[in-house]
């Protein structure tokens, strides 16, 4: 009876051993639904994947005005007010200014815009080394935040939110 567990135990380790090693390729997954907010009917669905180091943000929206929208991480994974301002300002852990990704100061939760077509859909996608999944850095874990989708563009100027108008969908970045 002893070795027959023996073996289970020596074998239960070799498949282990196996497993942490793929584990390392793994990717960490996270998919939101949005809420309608502000009295529109935009909706969506988005996925944040982070693999080797970098999360990649993917979005898809119906319901929209046809044109340019912009999209930011909030600070609070809280969409239960009616206009979505209980989630807060734009994420922004590193006090830096609001604007273009591409500039020097960012906030961390500043996207580039998207556009919706004539029918009212739109497509994000994103990618980044700023931000991670459930890493617990404060400056660059996205858990616990929201996403919302604004009514107009982000101007990139106006601070701290880039003159992006109503709040019209928002989800909270939980798993």
């Amino acid at each position: 009876m002893k070795k027959i567990v023996l073996g289970i135990v020596v074998a239960g380790l070799v498949i282990f051993g196996c497993k942490s090693s793929a584990s390392k390729e793994k990717s960490k997954t996270v998919n939101i639904t949005f809420e309608s907010k502000s009295g529109s009917n935009v909706k969506g669905t988005a996925t944040f994947v982070e693999k080797d180091g970098e999360v990649t943000f993917t979005a898809n929206f119906s319901g929209l005005k046809q044109g340019e929208h912009a999209i930011h991480i909030h600070e609070k994974s809280d969409c239960s007010s009616a206009d979505a301002t209980s989630a807060g300002g734009h994420w922004n852990p590193t006090f830096k200014k609001h604007g273009r990704w591409t500039d020097y100061e960012h906030h961390k939760g500043d996207m580039d815009n998207f556009y919706a077509s004539a029918e009212g859909n739109g497509t994000v996608l994103f990618k980044t080394k700023e931000w991670c999944v459930g890493c617990g850095d404060e400056t660059k874990d996205v858990l616990g935040k929201a996403v919302i989708v604004h009514e107009k563009a982000d101007d990139y100027v106006t601070q701290p939110t880039g003159n992006a108008g109503a709040r019209l969908a928002c989800s909270a970045i939980i798993k």
